[in-house]
């Protein structure tokens, strides 16, 4: 099955960071489709028009509306109205130009079951609605809502025109990974001042676990929280914590300095994973929920997860020492070679060698084996300029954001790199240029990446062609661009008129 960026990479030309901000829904609707009670659908206009939904999410509160896959389903064809089949076309068609949540006055049956629906326009930075997010309820079988429902409901609705605000989900800061509890986990629902209106049953057992043995209708739950836990600071961060997301305090400072956090913590008895999700519908605070998950017996199997994470970040950590002590190797054969050519081949080995265990050492810390070639670019041009340049005086601007790639995209992309900017060290100036300037230029999208590398050197010389050169750094690049990174190379003037530039184009997905 085709992934959320997959989708937006074949549909439309959304920007990276709308596609981010789109990505950041998804994984975190689950909680608004259990607080709906309501199967989730996510819409966007495609560049001919058309409406498609790209994702989808089932309750795990209610019985869903749609049992067959509705992803990838064309809602509403270009100048057609958003026919007549069930799907709710001409409401999205609404939506994408409306500034508010549009609700059906009356359901429509789809099949036996009648359904309610409501299109949410899905902000983005005020740029108007980048897709649409449709709640379809079942109201086959009406009845009476129960307390729970009702604070489900209520919450649901805030979080709604958050949505279409463009204010949720937020980017908060989950350093430690934390998964997210679930509304069926426990419950609370706090005011404006951070009074319990309602906890779940669930949640009272969880409270109920940690020591607190009264009910917590009409506390104040930052002040109840911070007294089950037995580390002072823990204590601190969560009362802290939670009276941030209601709007009584300021947020706090580091990881958790947004809105919308997550703290693990240990009471007398049980370790509970907290979270809150601030309700701030247009900018106005009305309060927060606060899920909260009893994770005991979880925390005591994650422990062997952790073990084995550790192992392979020190499998990490030990390939670069070997690296650079394979590094330190050549760079003495290098200074004890009298020839010259021999030298100079293995300088070059040193240096390829160093910038692979840069990468390692980078996913040496990383729990995702995630790449950030910002700070690899960053940390690797000085040592380049340094080794290559010589009495020369070269500047190596990085203007645009590379950032964050796989392992498996991110290594060879380094060796490109690093190839590219030191051929252009090497061999783009003469003794005639002056205010030497090498310029690493990227544009990315949900599709591809684009990097060129351009230099205001001397240029190309007469008569010169990519595919015939019999230079290694030049036969390295070809080969890793063409057939590690499935993409493109190009060698041409600088668009600027004085010097070379060399594009690569890589796909992202």
């Amino acid at each position: 099955m085709s992934t959320l960026a997959d989708l937006l990479a074949e549909h439309t030309k959304l920007s990276d960071a709308a596609a981010g901000h789109l990505q950041r829904l998804v994984a975190e609707w689950q909680l608004l489709a259990d607080l709906s009670f309501a199967d989730l659908l996510m819409s966007v206009r495609t560049e001919n028009g058309d409406i498609v939904t790209v994702a989808q999410c089932r309750p795990n509160t209610a019985s869903t509306v749609f049992p067959s896959d509705e992803v990838g389903t064309v809602v509403a064809a270009s100048g057609q109205g958003g026919g007549t089949d069930g799907r709710g076309g001409p409401q999205l068609e609404r939506a994408f130009t409306a500034d508010r949540v549009l609700r059906d006055e009356d359901p429509e049956w789809l099949g036996a079951v009648a359904i309610r629906r409501e299109a949410v326009p899905v902000g983005f930075e005020g740029d108007g609605a980048v897709a649409v997010l449709t709640r379809a309820v079942d109201l086959t079988h009406p009845r009476l809502p129960s307390p729970l429902e009702l604070a489900y409901q209520d919450s649901a609705n805030d979080l709604c025109q958050m949505v279409a605000d463009g204010t949720f989900p937020h980017q908060e800061g989950n350093p430690r990974g934390l998964s997210t509890p679930r509304a069926g986990d426990g419950f609370v629902r706090v005011d404006e001042h951070g009074m319990v209106v309602y906890a779940s049953p669930n949640a009272l057992s969880a409270f109920h676990r940690m020591g607190w043995t009264t009910e917590l209708t009409h506390t104040r739950l930052s002040e109840v929280a911070s007294s089950l836990l037995t580390d002072p600071f823990e204590s601190d961060d969560v009362a802290t914590m939670i009276d941030a997301a209601v709007g009584t305090s300021a947020p706090p400072a580091g990881p958790y300095r947004d809105v919308g956090m997550r703290m693990e913590a240990d009471a007398r008895r049980a370790t509970v994973l907290i979270r809150a999700v601030p309700l701030r519908p247009r900018g106005r605070s009305s309060g927060a929920v606060v899920l909260i998950r009893d994770v005991t017996e979880v925390k005591r199997r994650d422990l062997a997860l952790i073990s084995k994470d550790a192992t392979i970040r020190e499998i990490h950590h030990r390939v670069k020492n070997n690296l650079q002590s394979v590094s330190a190797l050549l760079r003495l054969q290098a200074r004890r070679t009298t020839n010259p050519e021999a030298r100079g081949a293995l300088t070059e080995a040193v240096r390829r060698v160093a910038s692979i265990a840069l990468v390692h050492e980078l996913l040496s810390g990383s729990v995702d084996e995630e790449v950030d070639l910002d700070e690899v670019v960053a940390r690797l041009v000085p040592i380049l300029v340094d080794v290559a340049s010589g009495d020369a005086t070269i500047q190596v601007r990085h203007r645009d954001r590379l950032g964050v790639l796989s392992a498996e995209l991110a290594m060879p992309l380094v060796m490109v790199l690093t190839e590219l900017i030191q051929n252009a060290i090497e061999h783009g100036f003469d003794a005639t240029t002056v205010d030497n300037e090498i310029e690493i230029v990227a544009d990315r999208d949900v599709r591809q990446m684009r990097i060129a590398v351009r230099d205001n050197g001397s240029g190309l010389p007469d008569g010169f062609e990519m595919a015939n050169s019999d230079r290694l750094g030049l036969q390295i690049v070809q080969t890793l661009v063409s057939i590690e990174l499935g993409g493109t190379l190009t060698m041409g003037p600088n668009p600027s008129g004085y010097g070379t530039e060399v594009g690569v184009v890589i796909p992202l997905r």
